[in-house]
């Protein structure tokens, strides 16, 4: 290899643009950044001379120049969850609309993580925050009180918390499921959900399930988010001498979990046991039997909260609290219960 091979030579510079172009380096910014305003052939020229020299604009340079870093960052607690996978794909989409790129990074659902990591993005400049839950720690409210940075609250809806919330309410969906069992007759239901440690959104749902049981038994099992979890859990249910008519999952992962544990052991679903799950994603409406579940706006979620936090980083407006509808999704995992005299 020699010194004349092209691998070998320095990476173009605006200067170098410029020289070549016979224009100066403001004129070849103008190009990049308002080419509207650049006479025709000057245009051509600059751009003749980027593709002969292969520049390509350095982000950080571009950023000093605009004062724009045109990014934001999103914190959730994992990437292990289809629920967050199409959250953040409708999110990146629409906020590719409007000139955003997004950077994510993860939480565990640890507080001082997210405060850590929502200063680590502040810090190389992000515009904007999504984040997921309304409980943050004191030390992530005063990052945002200090650096005036849009921030928004996502998979929760709460009009009273000091950050704008764009998401369903937890406690409502809950509600919906629980209530399709007991409309179907079932008396004896167990409540399957994730962890509770630093998660309002299962507190939040099992806090609306335990205001509306009435006079049906209702016990529940904890176990972590997967399909191994809601197996574990299928193991535990069915162990119980006081087997329940009816399962009731806060998440669809655990609810397929639960699904392939009660047929392992033999179980029938819905014909022994109703199974319903808790947020519709794409797998459980082939599972077989197909699940009843409620249905979680997630990517319209995205979809909002992109276009709020672009609206708010481009006319420093805030925008409002926005609730969005979770809906019933009847299919094949639950049946009327012909015990009880309902």
């Amino acid at each position: 290899m020699t010194q004349k091979d092209p691998a070998l030579k320095k990476r173009a510079n605006l200067r170098d643009v410029a020289k070549a172009a016979g224009v100066s380096v403001a004129t070849v910014s103008r190009v990049l950044n308002e080419p509207g305003v650049v006479k025709k052939d000057t245009l051509e020229r600059v751009q003749k001379a980027i593709a002969e020299l292969r520049f390509v604009p350095s982000a950080a340079a571009r950023a000093i120049n605009s004062g724009r870093t045109r990014f934001v960052g999103a914190l959730i607690p994992t990437l292990d969850n289809a629920i967050f996978a199409r959250f953040l794909a409708a999110l990146e989409r629409r906020l590719s609309e409007d000139g955003l790129s997004l950077i994510v990074a993860t939480t565990e659902s640890d507080l001082d993580v997210e405060a850590k990591k929502a200063k680590g993005l502040v810090d190389i400049g992000a515009e904007g925050l999504i984040v997921t839950g309304a409980t943050h720690g004191a030390e992530f409210y005063d990052l945002i009180e200090r650096t005036m940075i849009p921030a928004i609250i996502t998979s929760y809806f709460d009009d009273t918390n000091p950050l704008p919330t764009i998401g369903y309410d937890n406690k409502a969906a809950a509600q919906l499921a629980l209530q399709h069992l007991i409309d179907l007759g079932h008396r004896r239901i167990a409540v399957v959900h994730g962890p509770v440690h630093n998660n309002d959104r299962t507190l939040a749902r099992l806090s609306g399930l335990h205001s509306v049981h009435k006079n049906r038994e209702l016990t529940t099992v904890e176990t972590e988010i997967s399909l191994r979890g809601g197996a574990e859990a299928a193991a535990k249910i069915v162990s119980n001498s006081n087997k329940p008519d009816a399962i009731l999952c806060l998440s669809d992962v655990v609810a397929l979990g639960v699904l392939f544990g009660l047929q392992s052991k033999g179980l029938r679903v819905p014909d022994e046991v109703s199974l319903m799950g808790l947020d519709d994603l794409p797998s459980s409406a082939v599972a077989v039997p197909s699940l009843t579940t409620v249905h979680l706006p997630v990517s319209r979620m995205g979809e909002r909260s992109a276009s709020a936090l672009a609206r708010w980083i481009s006319t420093q407006k805030r925008p409002e609290a926005e609730k969005l509808e979770a809906r019933l999704i009847k299919r094949n995992s639950t049946i009327r219960n012909t015990v009880f005299n309902t």
